[in-house]
C-alpha cells in the first residue's frame, strides 16, 4: 500500500495549503492517537522548532490526540533529536516534531518518532493513513487525554548532549562560533558548549518566528565562515532549523561538510578500535569520502538519499556510522537519530584526543568537485521522463567517460529536481550540471 500523506520525512508542505492546515493537523493527531492508543503508555510528546506556524499546528495536534484518548506532553521549541531522546526517556508511545527542518518559515511539517526514538515503522504509518480516511469520532469525556507542559525538557537534553564529551576532556581554551539558524537549538547549543568550557560566540539565536534558516545556519554558512575569521575562532558550527544537521568551519573559514564530518568520526573510531564495521553514505556522498575511507581500509556502502535510508542500511549491515553530505550524521553508539550537536561534539572529541586542528584532521580526505543544481518543477509534470532530458544526461555521462558521476533525483521534501555532477575539474563539472539543469527546466 502506497502512502498518500507521509513522505520520506513525515508530512510537509506550505502552511495553509493542504495538508499543512489546522483541520488536517487535528485529524492527523486524532488518527495517530487512534493507532497509538491500542498500545503501550497512551502518552505522546510534541516538540517544535521556532517557526510561527508551530503554535497553530501544536494546538491542532494536541486537540486531535486528546480527542483520541492520548495524554500529551508539550516540550516547546526543541531540536528534532531532542524529541527522539525525550520520547525514550519519558517512555512515551511516540514523539511528534513540528518542523520543516532546513526549509523557509512559510513551510512546516509533522514527523513522528516511535517509542525507541527512531522513525515510525512503515506499518504504523500505514495504519495512521488508514485512520485518516475514517470519520473523526471523539472519545467520551472520561476517556479523553490530558495535556501537560514539560518545563525542564531543555535542561534534560543539555545534560544528555554534554555526556557525549568524555569526562576527562573539556573545551577549555577553545573559541567556538555557534550558528543556531534562529531555530530550535537557540537555547540548547550555546549552553552545551559554554558549560563544557568553550568560549562561545553565538549567532543566529534570536528567533522571531519568521527568520528561521534565513541566510544563516547549516544551509547558508557564509555568516558562520565570516564570523569565525573575524573572531579568530578555532572553529565554527552551524545547525539547521531543527538541529539534526550540522556543518562546520575550520579556523580559516573553510566549510567542513557532512561527508568530512563522517570521515573524521570514522577515522577516530578506527584509530580507537571502536568502528564496528564500515560506513554508510548516500548516492550524494562525495567520491572523495569513499576513496579516503578505502585508504583506511574502512568498508563503504551507499544508500538512497535520506537519513531513514542510511539508518536502514546501517541496521541491515550492523554498522554504526553513516551520514549525508548535507550534514545528517548518524552514530548509533551515541544516538538513535541524526543529531547535529552530538555529531559536532564527536568531532571536537576526536580533535582534542589527537591534538589536531579541524583543518588538520580533515586533510586526509580530498573532495572531488561536486556541483548541485536545483530545478523547480510543477506538480504533475515528469521532466525526467522526457526524451530530451534522458538524451542530455546520456551525453554528459559519455563525456565523463568513467571519471565522474551524474545523479538526478527528485527531492523528497520540496518540488525540486536535484541535478548533481561530480568529476575532476570544477569548471567542466559545473558546465555539465548546468547543461542538464537547462534541459530539465525546459521539460518542466
Amino acid at each position: 500500500m502506497s502512502r498518500k500523506y507521509f513522505g520520506t520525512d513525515g508530512v510537509r508542505g506550505r502552511v495553509g495549503d493542504f495538508p499543512i492546515t489546522p483541520e488536517f493537523a487535528m485529524k492527523l493527531g486524532w488518527a495517530a492517537g487512534r493507532v497509538l492508543s491500542q498500545r503501550g503508555t497512551r502518552k505522546v510528546l510534541i516538540g517544535k522548532d521556532t517557526r510561527i506556524s508551530g503554535y497553530l499546528l501544536e494546538t491542532a495536534l494536541e486537540a486531535g490526540l486528546i480527542a483520541a484518548g492520548i495524554d500529551v506532553r508539550l516540550l516547546g521549541p526543541m531540536p528534532t533529536p531532542a524529541v527522539a531522546y525525550l520520547t525514550r526517556t519519558f517512555r512515551a508511545e511516540a514523539g511528534i516534531v513540528i518542523s520543516a527542518s532546513h526549509n523557509p518559515y512559510y513551510d512546516n511539517g509533522i514527523k513522528f518518532f516511535s517509542a525507541d526514538g527512531t522513525k515510525l515503522p512503515d506499518d504504523v504509518e500505514l495504519a495512521i493513513e488508514h485512520e485518516l480516511e475514517q470519520p473523526m469520532v471523539c472519545e467520551s469525556s472520561e476517556k479523553l487525554g490530558k495535556a501537560q507542559r514539560i518545563d525542564d525538557a531543555a535542561g534534560r537534553y543539555i545534560e544528555f548532549c554534554k555526556s557525549h564529551l568524555p569526562n576527562h576532556l573539556s573545551l577549555n581554551g577553545m573559541k567556538v562560533v555557534i550558528d543556531c539558524a534562529h531555530g530550535a537549538t537557540y537555547h540548547i547549543a550555546p549552553a552545551v558548549f559554554k558549560e563544557l568550557g568553550a568560549e562561545v560566540v553565538v549567532i543566529g539565536a534570536s528567533p522571531n518566528g519568521l527568520n528561521i534558516n534565513d541566510h544563516c545556519g547549516a544551509t547558508h554558512t557564509e555568516l558562520l565562515q565570516q564570523t569565525v575569521v573575524e573572531h579568530k575562532a578555532d572553529l565554527g558550527i552551524a545547525y539547521d532549523g531543527d538541529g539534526d544537521r550540522v556543518m562546520m568551519a575550520d579556523h580559516t573559514g573553510r566549510i567542513i561538510d557532512g561527508d568530512e564530518i563522517v570521515y573524521i568520526i570514522a577515522r577516530a573510531a578506527k584509530a580507537q578500535n571502536k568502528l564496528h564495521g564500515g560506513v554508510v553514505g548516500t548516492l550524494m556522498s562525495n567520491l572523495g569520502l569513499e576513496l579516503a575511507l578505502k585508504q583506511l581500509d574502512i568498508p563503504f556502502e551507499r544508500s538512497k538519499v535520506g537519513d531513514r535510508y542510511v539508518m536502514e542500511l546501517l541496521r541491515e549491515k550492523n554498522w554504526r556510522i553513516g551520514g549525508e553530505n548535507s550534514g545528517h550524521v548518524l552514530n548509533l553508539d551515541h544516538t538513535c537519530t541524526g543529531d547535529g550537536i552530538i555529531a559536532s561534539l564527536q568531532v571536537l572529541t576526536a580533535m582534542i584526543e589527537a591534538n589536531m586542528t579541524l583543518a588538520e584532521f580533515s586533510q586526509g580526505m580530498h573532495k572531488l568537485p561536486q556541483v548541485l543544481v536545483n530545478v523547480k518543477f510543477e506538480k504533475g509534470t515528469a521532466p525526467l521522463e522526457k526524451q530530451h532530458v534522458k538524451q542530455v544526461i546520456a551525453e554528459v555521462e559519455a563525456e565523463l567517460n568513467g571519471s565522474g558521476r551524474v545523479l538526478i533525483r527528485k527531492s523528497g521534501t520540496e518540488p525540486l529536481i536535484r541535478v548533481m555532477v561530480e568529476g575532476e575539474q570544477e569548471a567542466v563539472v559545473r558546465q555539465y550540471a548546468e547543461r542538464i539543469a537547462a534541459a530539465v527546466k525546459i521539460a518542466s
